[in-house]
């Protein structure tokens, strides 16, 4: 006997969340992959930083609004009764929690340090900017491996959660 065809709502909502996730993902691999390596090889300090600064600025707003996006996509999906709370639901949030904490707590001080002239390794300031930056690192590490698992399972468990 074939499966009943998920609800069209319960589909938008799968593929809005596909697409904020694959934004967000596909962002902060871009940036930790390509664009910061080379910015930083290529363009003269205090310039690269400077650019950077802006981008990752920048980034954060994509970030969050995609994370807004799938958060309240999953949300809606679990409340319309389309979704059960399973581990990619727990890794969007805590991908999520990542993401606002980096726009805060770590990129705003690391904005303000640099904008004070904090060169890393460098005095307090610098020993500042350095810890801050290695904790910036770790937390989109951490997304991109929260989002990885996020997109594989969301997928894989697609056919079983729509509908439950």
């Amino acid at each position: 006997m074939k499966a009943p065809r998920p609800p069209r709502r319960a589909l938008a909502l799968d593929a809005v969340s596909t697409l904020a996730l694959a934004v967000w993902f596909g962002g902060l691999v871009v940036l930790g992959a390509v664009v910061a390596p080379i910015v930083f090889r290529t363009v003269p300090m205090p310039t690269a930083a400077d650019a950077m600064t802006l981008v990752f600025r920048r980034f954060d707003s994509v970030a969050l609004g995609a994370a807004i996006v799938a958060c309240l996509a999953e949300g809606a999906a679990l409340a319309w009764g389309y979704a059960r709370v399973r581990s990619h639901t727990v890794m969007l949030f805590a991908a999520a929690a990542l993401a606002l904490v980096q726009a805060m707590a770590l990129s705003a001080p690391i904005e303000a340090l640099h904008r004070e002239g904090a060169v890393r390794g460098r005095g307090a300031p610098g020993e500042r900017l350095e810890v801050l930056h290695r904790w910036a690192e770790r937390s989109a590490k951490t997304q991109v491996l929260l989002l990885a698992g996020c997109l594989f399972l969301g997928r894989v468990n697609t056919k079983k959660r729509l509908p439950v």
